[in-house]
């Protein structure tokens, strides 16, 4: 305790790479570092892995926002009740949305458990937690916070996988399990936040192929928390035949959908390099390739692998870092990042040069998206036992800042996650593998470590919603009418931009609907709203698209000149009201290209 006490007394981050931050006592051998931040409260959770008397069990450590640990120096221990294999099976951490954490793992039983911690270190669901899946699972745990403090779970068994939602006083909702009925594994399983509280699983089927190699095809699907599905079961990736340890990850677009990408050859004798797929918020799939868009030219010569990924909160753009390495001896090092749409386009081309490491080795990339937008940054370890770089670039792709995080020059085992920009900083962590002890450091938007001052979060940008729209017909004019619902904040104006006219029409923040006569022609309209210092996203409609279409014909095209053939009924001002009309309805109205009056 009076060694607790010291840390969190004298602890902090420092802004010296030489020294940087002691977090907690771990053994030499300690790895799978994991950390999340609960960006309500900012603090940061952070588990680590090593050998105890019941296993290999997790140890979790939480720090401020000023980097002091509040907990014991040698961290907690929340598998204490069990034992553990002496082997990973998978681990997994994540801050929940009221301030605590929750670790998973599995047993030398195999059985997955759940284990809940306030921030003060009480356990709300007690010290043993709870066991998941009726004890099935026990293998490669997966968690996802909820929106009400608790947490999705997903574990396999290598043949099915498990789901479950733990509400917050520790009790769950239905299980589910995720099985073929064609024998192939389902596992791998990764979890993306969906809207409405839901979740989309991200899951491969799996069977094997020869030594080392397994055909994959990488799934998604979307559930509710009392176990009905949303979404069906859609295939992303179509099958490849890849070794067994590569495997898929996945991260949310911010848009209730997420990108997918995974290293694999693109077929039978086809080019190893890192393949990138999206689904939007129906968990449909945007991007038509089957084997995915590659984030670097295909290259037979170069290995494409190692990526790390985040997304831009203003554009939704995934932002990719990945390793390039020869392909015939595997000894050089440089790495490259890309910025890709969910539609699959590359906007840098074949990427751009981070860092040219010649033949020592780079390892442990993270990039992570400034949380308003407006830039990232990448992290990576130059080798073992060397510096850890960040570089700062905008969106333009343009490096603005380099920093050196750290110089230590003993051996560093490296995190798995970083924990992203919250509250202006990002937190990467360590362990000196020589010694033991876990360290860590935090960085700034603008390359600083130390002392924070959280950024002022920018006015809100909210676009309008609900945009909907169809065409009508008045007076032998075919037009279009468009009705959407303001936002919260009102705007200096809209801009409608239609896909087959030049200009952008500008209209004034008072209204919520807008009409004109076109000519015959297919159309796309979307919607934006603009204020002081930006610009929203497009408006979605009701079916979560970001965009109308619809086609705008002549009367001659749809009725030889005489009448208009969908049977719609509509007012005077272009307002469609179905094809029946209220009883409440007086006045006139137009149906079939005919004008008629209800007194």
């Amino acid at each position: 305790m009076t060694l607790a006490t010291f840390i969190v007394s004298q602890a902090q981050w420092v802004n010296d790479p030489a020294s940087n931050t002691f977090i907690a006592n771990t053994s030499a051998d300690a790895c799978e570092i994991y950390l999340s931040t609960d960006p309500v409260s900012g603090n940061t959770y952070m588990q680590w892995s090593q050998f105890a008397s019941n296993g290999w069990v997790p140890k979790v450590q939480r720090l401020n926002f000023a980097g002091q640990p509040q907990w014991d120096a040698s961290g907690l221990q929340p598998a204490s009740q069990y034992t553990l294999p002496s082997w990973s099976k998978g681990f997994a951490m994540v801050a929940t949305s009221d301030g605590g954490m929750v670790s998973c793992f599995s047993t030398k039983a195999g059985q997955s458990v759940a284990v809940k911690i306030n921030a003060d270190g009480t356990y709300p669901w007690g010290e043993a937690g709870v066991v998941l899946f009726n004890g099935l699972g026990g293998s490669r745990v997966e968690l996802l916070a909820g929106d009400d403090g608790g947490v999705w779970a997903l574990a396999t068994d290598n043949t099915f996988s498990y789901l479950c939602y733990i509400y917050p006083n520790g009790t769950t909702q239905a299980n589910i399990t995720i099985a073929d009925d064609g024998g192939w594994n389902c596992t791998f399983g990764q979890l993306v936040p969906a809207p409405d509280g839901n979740v989309f699983v991200v899951y491969e089927k799996e069977q094997y192929a020869y030594t080392y190699f397994y055909e994959k095809d990488v799934r998604v699907v979307g559930y509710r928390k009392d176990g009905t599905q949303f979404a069906n079961d859609v295939q992303l990736m179509a099958p490849v035949t890849i070794p067994g340890s590569y495997i898929h990850h996945v991260v949310p677009d911010g848009l209730g959908g997420g990108y997918v990408y995974i290293w694999h050859p693109a077929g039978l004798g086809g080019t190893h390099n890192t393949y990138v797929f999206h689904f939007n918020q129906n968990g449909a799939p945007t991007i038509l390739e089957t084997t995915g868009v590659p984030v670097h030219e295909l290259d037979p010569n170069n290995l494409y692998l190692d990526a790390y990924a985040t997304v831009d909160p203003d554009s939704h753009d995934l932002l990719i870092a990945y390793r390039q390495t020869d392909a015939a001896y595997q000894a050089e090092s440089k790495i490259y990042i890309n910025r890709i749409t969910a539609s699959g386009e590359k906007l840098w081309g074949d990427g751009l040069l981070v860092v040219d490491n010649g033949t020592m080795h780079l390892g442990n990339i993270h990039i992570d998206a400034y949380e308003y937008g407006g830039g990232f940054s990448v992290i990576y370890h130059q080798d073992a036992n060397s510096n850890i770089e960040a570089k700062g670039y905008d969106m333009e792709g343009n490096n603005t800042w380099n920093t050196t995080m750290s110089s230590s020059t003993y051996n560093k085992t490296g995190d798995e996650n970083s924990t992203g920009f919250h509250g202006g900083q990002n937190i990467v962590a360590w362990v000196n593998s020589s010694t033991g002890g876990l360290y860590g450091q935090n960085i700034g938007q603008d390359g600083s470590m130390g002392q924070m001052i959280p950024p002022t979060p920018p006015a809100p940008c909210d676009p309008p919603t609900n945009f909907k729209g169809e065409y009508y017909y008045y007076e032998e004019v075919f037009g279009a009418r468009l009705e959407w619902e303001a936002p919260e904040t009102t705007p200096l104006h809209y801009n409608l931009y239609v896909n087959s006219l030049k200009e952008v029409i500008e209209i004034g923040p008072e209204y919520t609907s807008w009409m004109e006569s076109l000519d015959p022609g297919d159309y796309v309209f979307r919607l934006t709203a603009v204020y002081d210092d930006c610009e929203s996203n497009y408006a979605l409609t009701e079916a979560g698209e970001d965009y109308v279409f619809f086609t705008v014909t002549s009367l001659d095209e749809q009725t030889d000149g005489e009448t208009v053939g969908d049977g719609k009924i509509y007012t005077i001002d272009g307002r469609c009201l179905g094809t029946t009309l209220p009883d409440s309805f007086r006045g006139m109205y137009f149906q079939n290209g005919k004008k008629y009056v209800r007194f």
